[in-house]
């Protein structure tokens, strides 16, 4: 069974950067997207970036060009440059993966890490 651990959370001040990492473990024959999303209070979940097996990304509208997803093995590193008080929130990992090299694709987020933003 894969499990995911979230790190790099925590309370910055704006225009500060953050890199948010996030660690498979278990059994994984591919990943076919790995992304970061987020849930502030009081709002729905939104995705904030992907970046498929290939490598090609996207980004939210609210985080191009200041934010860098990236992948290495199974750890994927989210990179927030100058953050803004809308940035706060709950930030969770998930992959799509594939256990084997022929079964289906399985979905797993992670218990989600905490971004506090302050002005």
């Amino acid at each position: 069974q894969v499990q995911l651990a979230e790190s790099g959370g925590g309370s910055v001040q704006a225009g500060a950067s953050l890199v948010l990492s996030c660690t498979a473990s278990g059994t994984i024959s591919s990943i076919e997207v790995a992304g970061w999303y987020r849930q502030a209070p009081g709002k729905s979940r939104e995705l904030v970036a992907t970046i498929e097996q290939g490598g090609i990304t996207k980004y939210a509208d609210s985080v191009k060009g200041r934010s860098t997803i990236s992948r290495d093995a199974n750890t994927v590193n989210l990179r927030l440059n100058g953050l803004k008080t809308e940035d706060s929130g709950y930030y969770q990992c998930q992959l799509e993966y594939k256990p084997a090299r022929y079964s289906p694709v399985w979905f797993v987020s992670g218990p989600g890490t905490l971004v506090a933003v302050s002005s």
